[in-house]
């Protein structure tokens, strides 16, 4: 395998060589364990800027380990937002991180947004239309027909505009559409016709992505799983199997289902340990097309 230098010294290197401008916020998207958070704290440090949060999963308190959270001597180097604060009854959306996001940049115009999900990038650079929330007896009728007829008898009800413009490979992306469609009367590519203008488009910030070699990527996954693992990534699963619910946005998780299936005695530890390290392989996979696909124009580090 080709040498592929360690994040922070790509960070450092980087840093030295094309050092951002200090007033604009930076951007910076990655796969997992591609690096983010070496890189965006040697940028914290380096132009005094505060970090926040770009990951749908790493808002949540009860997963520091397997979601590769900060931990509280990188948080004690410089401040870090939106890290560990929804529990898992709380709700959360794109709509509430966005809200969160423009409040703590009217107190910080510089920070470093970090993190791997493209739709919280999406929503802060190109806009988010604010639909009024899903009642509880729409989402369990969507929850019951989709277990009962899979995921086509719901895409046959959408939209032709709807079903033309989401994933339709993607039971969740469906499910929301259907839910959207039957609860407003108006379709999910309706709505987002009418997306207001963004919080920070990309022109305005330094926008970067980190494209990392694919198998240095897989290797530092599989190496990082088995660290997690050592740092108590079974506890954390076994601390929230009471409350497990395998459709709530919390235990998507990478990894989490996988080590829940080891301890409801369906899987023994090895074989939950090799799912979840090619789950996270095929979530990096999806991240990097999301990435190649949404971000042509952001600026590549590799």
């Amino acid at each position: 395998m080709a040498k592929f230098p360690d994040p922070l010294a790509r960070a450092l290197d980087w840093l030295h060589t094309s050092p951002p401008d200090p007033a604009r916020p930076v951007l910076l998207a990655g796969p997992t364990a591609s690096g983010k958070s070496a890189l965006a704290l040697a940028l914290a440090r380096h132009q005094n800027r505060v970090i926040v949060n770009a990951d749908a999963l790493q808002v949540y308190d009860m997963w520091r380990v397997l979601s590769a959270r900060p931990d509280a001597a990188d948080c004690a180097q410089v401040p870090h937002y939106l890290y560990g604060t929804v529990t898992r009854d709380q709700d959360w959306s794109v709509g509430h991180w966005l809200r969160a996001v423009e409040g703590l940049m009217a107190r910080h115009g510089n920070p470093v947004i970090v993190g791997g999900t493209g739709l919280y990038f999406r929503a802060l650079t190109e806009g988010l239309v604010e639909i009024p929330p899903i009642p509880a007896q729409v989402r369990a009728e969507a929850d019951t027909r989709l277990a009962a007829e899979g995921v086509g008898a719901l895409l046959q009800e959408l939209d032709p505009h709807t079903r033309a413009q989401i994933d339709t490979q993607n039971p969740a992306r469906v499910q929301r559409a259907w839910e959207v469609l039957h609860a407003t009367g108006t379709g999910l590519a309706d709505w987002q016709a009418r997306t207001p203008p963004p919080l920070l488009p990309a022109p305005q910030a330094t926008a970067l992505v980190l494209r990392p070699q694919v198998e240095w990527l897989n290797a530092r996954i599989d190496s990082r799983f088995a660290a997690m693992m050592a740092q108590g990534a079974l506890e954390e699963a076994r601390a929230v199997l009471p409350h497990w619910q395998p459709r709530a946005p919390w235990a998507k998780a990478i990894g989490a289902p996988e080590l829940i299936a080891h301890l409801q005695g369906h899987i023994s530890l090895p074989q939950a340990h090799l799912a979840a390290t090619l789950a996270t392989r095929q979530y990096a996979k999806r991240q990097r097309t999301w990435f190649r696909n949404r971000m042509k124009d952001w600026t590549i580090l590799s």
